[in-house]
């Protein structure tokens, strides 16, 4: 029997389930993992692409940006405790966004002596803790200590094949030093996985009833939050509303569901739509409305679809649900639509009545909003008028924009299902640089854009996101939208207290961010094509530069654009 060391059949064994990337941040842990890279591939046998990553959030950024783009899992190897300390605020991304890292972690060895692979410097004590895999046990599905070499292939099937069973989620294995050390059988490891995914599907009886629901409804509305997982779904769901009249709402959208300018799609604001509902239908939403502000009817019938549709990780979380359809959104949508096209005989008049009704009022809704949009280039910039002049400097292009307290969705012409990400319900924030890094890993044709307001651009470690961009010759638009001081919780402040004397202030506390670090020079450190922009019509010039160095010189770029706070 040929062996490796676990480190290395355990990479290899990560390539033949379909792992194109393990982003490292390695420590003194590591040595029997570099080692199984180098054995593996001395003996020519296939691994996954091992890259450096200089710090754990930028690589769970990465890895999760890597899967909105490929639908394939990616793993993470971090440091012992400290580094997994670092990917928890990326796991309780993954988590709440359903996205499966297999993550892994070094464990600083248990032994002191006469043991290969055993304690040699005092970080070894240092990093000893009862209960590491507490640090994340709470955002991840199943996790487990590799206890024996021989277990390294089957413990890396099964943690694929949990991490990818709905509902989806990052798993998490710690990894002893000594057990690493050991030799590992290395037959087979490319063979199949030993266990696939238990994916749910969606109930017939159920759609069926959800169909006959809307269909007999005289005000259904459907709320989208996730977006609709494929392109079909995406057309499926433009396809239903339009045929039955039914407005959409993406309210805090995480992913684009519809086209923002398609007849259907109403403004995120949901309080009228609320009030007048006799049905509603969410599709994979975490928080669909307010209920502080938001309140259905008692009349109203509310059917949820999704891989969790009760979100059952989450303790509290009280939206009814009349119909509760367990599935991947995408499938609930064809299977509904399927229903709902045999439903259409006879409801020809109601149903063009209703759609003359809701794009008049979705279409004024969208002409105030891009007015006000327009009018915000005069003085210093809005957020809405950066998001425009984006907008409409990548018309024609094919496109991903992530948002992360930067650009607004709304004023945007967005088209496809790829076309927006926004930052994960979690909040951990960070997240739209390194995702966009990865994005682009996985499809370096693709132009991808990260807009992130100037806090999120500080938190994503931005010295390690662009020695990664430059490193992988990675070329992304990042868009810093800088209005100096952390406008989220400014935002929440004047809704719980408007007229306090918070809002009354002129500078309000623990909110600004002044003096603000010069971004341009961050960037340039790392040799990319930066620029600051101050006054509202010279953004769209700024913009065409930045997409001609991107798309044509393949390097990165960034503006920093000063907006209103």
């Amino acid at each position: 029997m040929t062996t490796l060391t676990a480190g290395g059949a355990l990479l290899v064994r990560l390539k033949a389930i379909g792992v194109d990337y393990v982003f490292c941040n390695s420590g003194t842990d590591f040595p029997p993992i570099i080692e199984g890279l180098a054995e593996a591939a001395a003996k020519g046998i296939a691994l996954p692409t091992a890259v450096v990553i200089p710090h754990e959030s930028a690589a769970m950024g990465m890895a999760h940006g890597y899967y909105l783009a490929t639908g394939r899992s990616q793993a993470v190897i971090a440091h012992t405790n400290v580094g997994l300390a670092n990917c928890a605020i990326g796991a309780i991304n993954a988590a709440v966004e359903r996205v499966p890292v297999l993550l892994f972690s070094g464990r600083t060895p248990t032994t002191e002596k006469d043991r290969f692979g055993t304690r040699t410097v005092p970080i070894g004590w240092g990093q000893e803790m009862r209960d590491q895999t507490a640090l994340v046990r709470e955002a991840a599905k199943w996790d487990y200590e590799l206890r024996f070499p021989e277990q390294a292939a089957e413990i890396v099937d099964r943690a694929w094949a949990i991490a990818n069973s709905t509902p989806r989620g990052p798993v998490y294995v710690s990894l002893p030093r000594e057990v690493l050390c050991e030799p590992a059988p290395a037959d087979d490891l490319d063979a199949p996985p030993r266990m696939q995914p238990s994916v749910t599907h969606p109930n017939p009886k159920l759609v069926a009833e959800a169909a006959r629901l809307l269909a007999e409804a005289e005000n259904p509305v459907i709320f989208a939050q996730h977006g609709t997982g494929d392109a079909g779904a995406f057309e499926a769901l433009s396809a239903l509303a339009d045929d039955w009249g039914i407005p959409v709402c993406q309210y805090w959208a995480v992913a684009l569901a519809m086209p923002t300018d398609h007849p259907m799609a109403a403004e995120a604001n949901p309080a009228k739509l609320i009030e007048r509902a006799d049905a509603i239908l969410v599709l994979d939403a975490l928080a669909p409305w307010s209920p502080q502000l938001h309140r259905p009817k008692a009349d109203c019938t509310i059917v949820q679809i999704g891989q969790d549709p009760l979100s059952a990780r989450t303790p509290v979380r009280n939206f009814r649900s009349d119909l509760s359809i367990a599935c991947d959104v995408a499938d609930g949508i064809r299977a509904l639509k399927a229903e709902m096209d045999a439903l259409r005989l006879g409801r020809a008049d109601r149903v063009a009545l209703r759609r003359e009704a809701v794009a008049a009022e979705n279409a004024k809704a969208r002409e105030t909003m891009l007015a006000t949009a327009e009018a915000g280039q005069s003085g210093m910039m809005t957020k809405d008028w950066v998001s425009l002049c984006l907008s409409r400097a990548l018309q024609g292009i094919d496109a991903t924009v992530l948002s992360e307290l930067g650009c607004p969705m709304a004023p945007m012409s967005l088209d496809h299902h790829r076309a927006w990400y926004q930052e994960p319900h979690a909040g951990g924030l960070g997240w739209s640089f390194p995702a966009a890094l990865g994005m682009q890993l996985a499809d370096r044709d693709r132009l991808i854009v990260a807009t992130m307001g100037d806090g999120s651009y500080m938190f994503s470690n931005p010295v390690a996101c662009h020695q990664v961009a430059e490193a992988l010759e990675l070329p992304v638009l990042v868009v810093v939208v800088n209005n100096a001081e952390w406008g989220a919780v400014r935002q929440s402040v004047l809704g719980v207290y408007p007229g306090g004397y918070a809002a009354r202030s002129n500078a309000m506390p623990l909110t600004q961010l002044s003096p603000v670090p010069d971004f341009v020079k961050v960037a340039e450190a790392s040799r990319a094509w930066a620029r600051r922009v101050e006054d509202g019509p010279a953004l769209g010039a700024a913009l065409a530069e930045a997409l001609d160095h991107v798309r044509n010189k393949r390097g990165l770029a960034l503006l920093d654009v000063r907006v209103r706070p």
